[in-house]
């Protein structure tokens, strides 16, 4: 029986006193199944957490890769993600018409609270994405440091663009770029298969290269990681600068000690980061006008802008014939004004999100040049919490995980 049918007429007004018993309408299907993400997700990070901090279990983040892989990945199809949610939270933030599930919000900011408390432990072995490239890696060939540092640029600016798109309602290009979504549902785009493919043959050879060049959300979690209450640490006891650590760390995210010793004086380094420091608004406000200045071709992602400009085109040219669009477009009955008018606020859309997601580009350029130019000398190996993906390799390879003997530590 249709029970939308009944609800649309009033209920009898019994004089007896009878009283209608309560209904309990029960969860969608999907909407059991969003919760049960969320709930799977605080669980994952939570062991990772215990793993890496408490017992430095390479282990136990190993099998939690296999089961994220199997649960997040395969049977949930790998959506929505963590990663996907940044766009979601873009647009409800931007449209106010946009209902965001509360279960994406969720899934978006536990691991950047678990991050804030405990370093990128949702990167450990909870992400399938990750956990994808982390089981099939067996060797480590390392980039150079400045190639590295190139590289790992290119996160922020596909987050802005990221940003940019999602908030004008154009396209969510994180999950329409997902190279992992077709292995995981075993179908979809040639292009994006043979990408996916592609990166899981280079992470056989190379620690997490999606992780470290591509990830929109690995830049935030790195960010939020760098001022994290508990920080990686390799080891509890005292560091022994034996390099086991450094060499088996696949994403070259610990540092050794002396190797960024100024070879300067220190007048020289205050004045470049001084000079960094007065290029930073110039970065930012450079990036933003560049990006605005290009607003209008960025915007022909927008499906609306696409149609109209193929309009123009075929009023210009009417002897060429209709695109499918635009036959489909007359056919419907749509009003060209009502076009103009989506086209008009879409384009401002636009030039208002370009000049931010420029900016946020130039401001990230200048805080990593000013990074980069930060020089400080260690006495012992150290975990960067950015770069660190907590995946619990070093605990495995340092002695003094292992062994109850005192080791004298070396003076270099």
């Amino acid at each position: 029986m249709n029970t939308f049918l009944i609800a649309r007429f009033p209920k009898p007004d019994f004089t007896s006193g009878y009283q209608y018993p309560e209904i309990i309408h029960g969860l969608p299907y999907e909407t059991f199944w969003s919760w049960m993400d969320v709930a799977m997700l605080i669980i994952m990070l939570s062991i990772a957490a215990w793993a890496v901090h408490k017992r430095r279990n390479r282990g136990v983040l190993f099998t939690e890769s296999i089961i994220s892989v199997l649960y997040f990945g395969f049977f949930r199809s790998g959506c929505v993600c963590s990663v996907g949610s940044i766009q979601n939270v873009v647009l409800a933030l931007n449209d106010s018409s946009y209902n965001l599930p509360l279960a994406v919000l969720m899934l978006f900011l536990i691991p950047l609270v678990f991050a804030l408390l405990f370093g990128r432990v949702f990167c450990a072995g909870v992400c399938p994405m990750g956990a994808l490239q982390e089981i099939v890696n067996v060797r480590n060939f390392r980039l150079s440091r400045a190639v590295t540092n190139a590289l790992g640029f290119i996160p922020w600016i596909y987050l802005a663009f990221a940003v940019m798109y999602a908030a004008t309602r154009s396209q969510f290009i994180i999950c329409h770029f997902d190279p992992f979504i077709g292995i995981f549902r075993m179908g979809g785009d040639i292009g994006m298969i043979v990408f996916g493919v592609t990166l899981l043959l280079l992470s056989v050879f190379m620690g997490r290269p999606f992780c470290q060049f591509l990830c929109p959300y690995g830049a935030l979690l790195g960010l939020v990681s760098r001022v994290s209450v508990r920080k990686v640490e390799v080891t509890a006891k005292e560091c022994i600068n034996c390099t086991l650590c450094h060499n088996a760390c696949p994403v070259d995210a610990i540092r050794p000690p002396h190797a960024n010793r100024p070879e300067e004086t220190r007048m020289t380094g205050v004045k470049r980061i001084l000079l960094y420091f007065v290029m930073l608004p110039l970065l930012t406000v450079g990036g933003a006008l560049l990006m605005q200045s290009r607003s209008e071709v960025l915007a022909g992602a927008n499906k609306d802008v696409r149609l109209m400009r193929m309009l123009n085109e075929y009023d210009a040219a009417p002897d060429e014939g209709m695109t499918p669009e635009v036959e489909a477009f007359y056919e419907m009955g749509r009003s060209i004004d009502e076009l103009t008018e989506r086209v008009d606020a879409t384009m401002q859309s636009f030039r208002h999100w370009s000049l931010i997601a420029g900016g946020m580009i130039g401001l990230s350029l200048g805080c990593r040049l000013i990074r980069l130019s930060v020089k400080r000398t260690r006495k012992t190996y150290e975990i960067e919490p950015a770069a660190c993906v907590a995946c619990g390799k070093c605990f495995n390879y340092c002695p003094q995980n292992k062994s109850k003997i005192k080791y004298e530590p070396q003076n270099l």
